[in-house]
């Protein structure tokens, strides 16, 4: 044996005798935050399933007894005890899933969105009111709210799968779903589409921005110029009734009255960098590209930090919020890369997403909301941990 062939004989022993953590060193890029989707969906369905069921628990570890939901419109439902998640955390799952089989193509993840995902997702669908929809909770209950924002979120992703399978029940599903979001809408205001169904008070760039960039994923699904007529007035609306002027980021609704909810969240914003660049990639219209640029250079301000670790390097970490706001941001960002190929913003994401493995994540494969790892939740949200699965997956298909 010659002195190469030795050398390369003791690394095949130095890799097989250190195991995982030659493996994780070995893995780089894409094929590193692939491996990390799987393995957090792994654990996210290891603690939060109901045995015998398709649905799966708010929390882990679970308290059943005395969670409040506070993103619910119904005082009386925000306190109800309810054994399985509400829709919107079940919802985390499908974008999820559909993240992973979009980057991998892999049919096991076509069987899961089959039949484990959709299936449960069918418990909350509501065929007692018109038009049909989703429901907050499962239809088996007492009637809970209708969401549009909740329902736009499962109309993006059923155009998705459709995109990439071609199988007329999803493209139906998301077709469907469009007939409630516009069920929503009327001229108070100047169009818009309200938050909740049961409470019609304000429109929210939560259910308007999503409305827009689902308009535009159908009309490039079905080049029905009805879509993107209305995905195109969707954008302009929300840009003019909800955008701050000073900074490019967007405030949370307009009330009927005219007030603004000033708050600012991740996702929001997202939305309508998202909305922004499929508006360029559909018209070439450069104006688009710099809408999508300045909320996303905004965003970068916003909701980043100049964070040092604790071997002395600077890095851009995520501030500590909701992250399912920031996964959903990340579509914006991805979809602004797809026509500008500024990866800066993207590297950001991948720094956050290395250091919260390493210091967010506890025994069990679950993370909690403090990417820094500085704060620990003593119970951790299912969308919390769905959404950083669909972040893993996302970066992995980014070439």
């Amino acid at each position: 044996m010659n002195s190469k062939q030795a050398l390369f004989s003791l690394l095949i022993c130095v890799l097989a005798i250190t195991g995982c953590d030659t493996q994780k060193q070995a893995l780089v890029g894409n094929e590193l935050a692939l491996t990390r989707a799987k393995q957090t969906l792994d654990s996210l369905y290891q603690n939060y399933s109901v045995s015998g069921t398709c649905l799966l628990r708010e929390n882990y570890p679970s308290n059943i007894g005395d969670y409040t939901a506070t993103y619910l419109a119904s005082e009386e439902q925000k306190n109800m005890p309810n054994l399985y998640s509400y829709l919107w955390p079940y919802s985390g799952t499908f974008s999820a899933v559909n993240a992973l089989l979009e980057t991998t193509s892999d049919a096991n993840y076509k069987s899961l969105l089959d039949n484990k995902v959709l299936v449960g997702l069918e418990e909350y669908f509501d065929t007692r009111r018109t038009p049909e929809a989703y429901a907050s909770y499962i239809n088996s209950a007492a009637q809970s709210d209708r969401f549009y924002d909740d329902n736009v979120w499962l109309g993006i992703d059923f155009t998705d799968v459709y995109t990439l399978t071609k199988e007329a029940k999803y493209l139906q599903k998301a077709q469907l779903i469009w007939n409630f979001i516009e069920s929503g809408m009327d001229s108070n205001l100047g169009g818009g589409i309200y938050w909740c169904e049961q409470k019609k008070e304000s429109k929210n760039t939560c259910s308007n921005a999503p409305g827009s960039v689902l308009a535009l994923k159908l009309f490039k699904a079905t080049k029905d110029s009805t879509y993107f007529v209305k995905g195109q007035h969707l954008y302009e609306w929300t840009k003019a009734n909800l955008q701050d002027s000073t900074d490019y980021l967007y405030f949370d609704n307009i009330a009927l009255d005219g007030k603004i909810g000033k708050a600012k969240f991740a996702y929001n914003s997202g939305q309508m960098m998202q909305s922004a660049a499929l508006l360029y990639q559909l018209t070439g219209d450069k104006n688009y590209l710099t809408d999508a640029q300045n909320i996303a250079r905004a965003c970068h301000n916003y909701f980043f930090m100049d964070y040092a670790t604790e071997q002395g390097k600077t890095i851009k970490l995520l501030k500590k919020g909701d992250i399912w706001f920031t996964a959903v941001m990340l579509r914006g960002f991805i979809e602004l890369y797809q026509a500008d190929r500024n990866k800066a913003y993207l590297d950001s994401f991948n720094q956050s997403l290395d250091y919260a493995w390493e210091h967010a994540r506890d025994e069990k494969g679950l993370f909690s909301t403090d990417l820094s790892g500085n704060t620990h939740d003593n119970r951790k949200w299912l969308l919390t941990q769905a959404a950083m699965v669909e972040m893993y997956a996302r970066l992995a298909a980014v070439k």
